[in-house]
């Protein structure tokens, strides 16, 4: 099959549901208020793009390159994110719905631990998304609902949580040298030990 090679356009309101996106490579394109739910973007390299308010919820990433790709007011619902390319993955979010995504990759025991140091995710909503064994190292949670996300064996050292709410995870089960959390939110690293802690003094 063809492979295509896009710089610098512009993808506006196409519903990529009934336009299938072609294989190839996308660099330095915009993805603006487009549809690619239940899409198929595997083996599909996308460089300095940006998705400005398009929904991507249960798309295909098996083997997608995805290069300092900025998401903004994006849907990406149960996404997997474990299954990109390790090469060159770097990804931001700003304002976007991640919910029951996972960027773990623990089901193959041949890929390495998913790289996502100093990537920043603002404003987004994560309930019940995975990072078992990611590299969040120095990363930024700036105002992010963490309701029910997963962290264990999860690298979160220099980590910066101060701003976001309901996370809870266990500073036995992850490597947090250095991470930043505010003092409203120490009660969700001592969740499981079942204790009250009483913050108005």
């Amino acid at each position: 099959m063809k492979q295509v090679f896009i710089e610098e356009k512009t993808f506006d309101k196409i519903d990529f549901t009934q336009n299938h996106l072609s294989k190839g490579e996308y660099e330095y394109c915009n993805f603006v208020n487009c549809n690619f739910s239940h899409a198929d973007l595997s083996d599909i390299k996308f460089l300095e793009c940006e998705f400005l308010g398009c929904n991507l919820s249960l798309v295909n990433l098996d083997r997608t390159a995805l290069k300092e790709i900025k998401f903004k007011d994006c849907k990406m619902l149960g996404l997997n994110f474990g299954d990109c390319s390790e090469f060159g993955f770097v990804v931001d979010f700003d304002t976007c719905i991640l919910n029951h995504s996972s960027f773990s990759d623990i089901t193959s025991p041949m890929k390495q631990r998913v790289r996502l140091k100093q990537t920043v995710f603002k404003n987004s909503q994560l309930h019940e998304v995975d990072f078992t064994e990611c590299d969040l190292s120095s990363s930024v949670f700036d105002n992010c609902d963490l309701t029910r996300t997963i962290f264990e064996r999860t690298i979160l050292e220099k980590a910066d949580f101060r701003n976001s709410f309901n996370y809870s995870l266990d500073p036995e089960l992850n490597r947090i040298k250095k991470a930043k959390f505010s003092q409203s939110g120490i009660a969700g690293l001592l969740d499981k030990y079942d204790i009250e802690i009483d913050m108005t003094d």
